[in-house]
């Protein structure tokens, strides 16, 4: 069975919004590694909407040639949680319409690594409520943001973790992986 893997950026105070403006001083080989081995233990990518725009309108418009990193993000498998997008212009989307629950627990049975989730905090959040979230990896940064959105807003309730793997970069960066307990 396949496996929902999340990974984010995240501040001292829980902020995920907007992690180009802020995380890029604290970016340096060790996080380059580790971001680089999640990417390749996924074969496809899960987003919500607006992370899916936000990628639609960058990716497809970078010279893969030039840009190994548009290269990957083009051509994975891409699936997207939304009522609302019907008809996605970016190449290898498919839009998980319907019972959001039905259609990945349907997508976790499928042969195949990995289902990476990248930026897309409201669906991480909502994945760990409803039990289906496998893993997250969070790459805290020793860095108070003071406002954006956080990754756990008010009304999520309780979710008992297990920390499985930690480890802190030269850049004062923690690495650190959950599951549920």
């Amino acid at each position: 069975m396949r496996r929902i893997v999340a990974g984010l950026f995240i501040s001292l105070d829980g902020v995920v919004e907007a992690p180009e403006t802020w995380h890029f001083p604290y970016f340096d080989e060790d996080m380059g590694q580790a971001v680089t081995a999640r990417m390749r233990a996924a074969d496809a990518m899960l987003l919500g909407r607006r992370t899916y725009d936000a990628f639609a309108a960058h990716w497809p418009h970078q010279d893969a040639t030039r840009d190994p990193m548009a290269a990957t993000m083009n051509a994975t498998p891409k699936y997207v949680v939304s009522a609302t997008l019907t008809d996605p212009a970016w190449e290898n989307t498919t839009v998980l319409a319907g019972d959001p629950r039905k259609e990945l627990e349907r997508l976790k049975e499928r042969p195949g690594k990995d289902i990476g989730i990248t930026g897309s905090p409201t669906l991480v959040s909502w994945l760990l409520r409803e039990g289906l979230l496998d893993e997250l990896n969070l790459l805290v940064h020793p860095l108070v943001v003071g406002a954006g959105k956080r990754l756990f807003e008010g009304g999520t309730g309780q979710i008992p973790l297990t920390l499985t793997h930690s480890a802190t970069f030269g850049t004062g960066v923690l690495n650190l992986t959950y599951t549920r307990a």
